[in-house]
């Protein structure tokens, strides 16, 4: 079983969609290169959306679409960031073997593919963490999506809560932000936008 077959399983079967036999070629002509393939697998299936209400993917013909995000990530972060190659060792697309920007996360982090390999497919992911450093992922797209995704799923029950109010919460209410969705583990999701 492939990582997109895994991920299928957990968000359910993708909604149906009308796909454009040259809705890469825009993107693909601005990178300068393929895409990882199973990053487009992806989102030729799901389109532009949240996994589990927390990590944002764009489509390059989705409401909010690739390009535009990769042009505007490229531009602000290739004009604003770290200067000082020994601090940090990345550089942005436009620049040679630059990251190039796919989507985000409501934590504050951006996430990137590293074109480090002659195939896309081998392409790493870099999140950076908030502004600070950069952690690498040596995995495909997917793979990446799965570790996000069980990240998510392994937290503590009370997870997402001040440890000082614990003691004032009843377990009735304990149990009403968990079914909520607002404490606790997460709960495996997609969400079209």
């Amino acid at each position: 079983m492939t990582a997109l077959d895994e991920l299928v399983q957990l968000f359910g079967p993708p909604p149906a969609r009308e796909l454009s036999p040259d809705a890469w070629t825009e993107v693909e002509g601005y990178v300068g290169s393929a895409l990882p393939g199973d990053f487009k697998k992806f989102l030729d299936a799901y389109g532009t959306g949240v996994i589990c209400e927390e990590l944002v993917v764009f489509h390059p013909r989705g409401s909010s679409p690739l390009l535009a995000r990769m042009q505007r990530i490229s531009e602000s972060f290739g004009q604003s960031w770290r200067r000082d190659p020994a601090e940090y060792p990345f550089r942005f697309h436009p620049e040679p073997g630059g990251l190039i920007s796919w989507g985000y996360d409501y934590s504050g982090d951006e996430h990137f593919f590293w074109p480090c390999d002659p195939d896309p497919d081998r392409w790493k992911v870099v999140t950076n963490i908030n502004g600070t450093d950069p952690q690498v992922f040596d995995g495909s797209f997917t793979q990446f999506v799965l570790s996000f995704v069980q990240q998510l799923r392994d937290v503590e029950p009370h997870h997402g809560i001040d440890p000082a109010a614990l003691e004032f919460l009843e377990p009735e209410d304990l149990n009403e932000l968990a079914e909520r969705g607002e404490i606790g583990p997460v709960k495996p999701s997609f969400e079209p936008f």
